[in-house]
């Protein structure tokens, strides 16, 4: 049984979704303040976690980069309808995805479904691969435990990101359109925006890189997209 958590400080709006989601099969945990989301996420291991914007005691951009300290659990943001700053700035601070309030709750299941299931495959792949390690220049990644390593020190990254670099990293060479990355990352419920890819590459770059301005992994090709540079 997949465990969910979810954040909001609204009760009626955690209610129609605890009930929705446990109608599914799931557990479902709930928090409402910052605070409270917190604690939760230290003592409890979540298949994901549905995080409002706006909480009390901590919002959700600061419980998303003190969670990002010690944990990779796919964590979902609401946000603001129509609210680009405060989508791009969730990705910023390690959210991997996001969805605008008000919301159909169909979305928000099959959000939720989709990032569950891809990381089960991969969980599944790497269970059946005992020996999955690439390395490139002072970079290694781990894919069986899903861990990078730059110059032998490990690396945080969210679970998009990490999805990110083994994709061009197992592709090296092969150019990725916004586009593809979109469709390729998140699957068919990937958010409409092709800046979501660049934020995620930029904090990528940020982590994996020595100068990020002058990447030496992943490169952009001007009005075409992004790949991993293997030399």
């Amino acid at each position: 049984m997949s465990k969910i958590l979810v954040v909001d400080d609204e009760k009626l709006i955690v209610k129609g979704i605890r009930f929705s989601l446990e109608q599914d099969g799931y557990f479902v945990d709930c928090a409402y303040d910052g605070a409270e989301a917190l604690s939760k996420i230290k003592q409890t291991e979540y298949d994901c976690v549905l995080l409002d914007l706006m909480l009390p005691i901590l919002d959700g951009f600061e419980v998303c980069q003190l969670v990002r300290e010690f944990s990779d659990v796919p964590i979902i943001m609401l946000t603001a309808k129509g609210n680009d700053m405060d989508k791009i700035l969730g990705l910023d601070y390690g959210a991997d995805d996001y969805i605008t309030k008000p919301f159909n709750i169909l979305e928000v299941k099959a959000r939720i479904k989709a990032i569950i299931r891809r990381n089960n495959k991969l969980s599944a792949k790497n269970g059946a691969d005992t020996s999955n390690i690439i390395e490139k220049g002072l970079l290694k990644i781990d894919t069986d435990a899903r861990r990078v390593y730059l110059d032998s020190e490990e690396v945080e990254l969210t679970v998009k990101e990490f999805d990110i670099l083994e994709l061009l990293v197992k592709n090296p060479g092969k150019v990725y359109s916004r586009e593809n990355l979109l469709s390729s990352i998140w699957g068919s419920q990937f958010p409409d925006e092709v800046r979501t890819v660049d934020v995620h590459v930029r904090r990528l770059r940020e982590k994996i890189e020595a100068v990020p301005a002058k990447p030496r992994y992943i490169q952009t090709k001007w009005g075409v997209g992004y790949y991993f540079e293997d030399k």
